[in-house]
This record gives structure tokens, C-alpha cells and sequence, in this order.
């Protein structure tokens, strides 16, 4: 069973899934910058992290869920910085034999990672140009 788990600054690159050996289901979920925020025109995100302690409790989350749900494998990406609108800032993707289980570990651990890791996002709004003075 694999778990890796990358915080990079800015928004994630491009990923094409490569399935586990013997997974029957491989679900990638990413997250998507939306243009809105707390109903206001955004025009990025800027996510802060306390890499040692975000790191060790995705691995921890991931390799419960790893034991959980009988896994294969757990990829887990997640942004630092400034991310613009429309590009991707968290990305998941979970292997198992089955879909149930794959989607039961997918959508538990990003209500528990929402919840508990040290990961905070804050809005970054369009900057609006002065008018000039006759």
C-alpha cells in the first residue's frame, strides 16, 4: 500500500492517474479554486500551512483510512500560497478493489482533513484601479 503526501507552493500541476495493481476503482478528486468566496468575487486563494504538522496528519489520516477501507494506494496533494481562480488546489486520489470503499475513503478524508489539519485559506480579492484625476 502506497501513501504519498506533497505540499507544493502554488497551484498543482497537471496529474494523470496511474491506477494501483489490483485496484477495481481509482477515484482523483481535485479541488478547484472557485471565482466566489463568502458570496464576493475572488481572484485567488492563498493557503498557509504548517507543513510538519499538515504533513504528518494527512500521512496519519491517510494510512487510517489506508487500514479502514483496505486501500492500495492514497495520493494526497495539496497547495501552499497563492492559487488563482479555476486552477486546482487540493488533489486526492484513492485505490481500492471496490468503489464503495473508495468513495467512503475519499469523502471521509476530506471532511476530516477540513476539520483538523493545520491548513487555512484566505481570500484574495480583485484589486479594484483607481480612477484617474482630471
Amino acid at each position: 500500500m502506497s501513501i504519498t503526501v506533497t505540499i507544493l507552493e502554488g497551484p498543482l500541476p497537471t496529474r494523470h492517474t496511474v491506477p494501483a495493481a489490483g485496484a477495481g476503482a481509482v477515484i482523483c478528486f481535485e479541488g478547484i479554486v472557485r471565482g466566489m468566496e463568502n458570496q464576493r468575487a475572488i481572484a485567488a486563494l492563498t493557503y498557509e500551512t504548517y507543513d510538519p504538522m499538515a504533513r504528518h496528519m494527512l500521512e496519519q489520516l491517510a494510512g487510517r483510512l489506508r487500514d479502514t477501507f483496505a486501500l492500495l494506494a492514497i495520493h494526497v496533494e495539496h497547495s501552499r500560497g497563492r492559487v488563482p481562480v479555476g486552477a486546482c488546489a487540493f488533489r486526492l486520489e484513492v485505490a481500492a478493489l471496490h468503489r464503495r470503499e473508495a468513495l467512503a475513503a475519499l469523502a471521509e478524508f476530506i471532511d476530516t482533513m477540513k476539520q483538523d489539519v493545520p491548513i487555512w485559506k484566505r481570500p484574495v480579492y480583485p484589486t479594484v484601479p483607481e480612477e484617474s484625476a482630471p
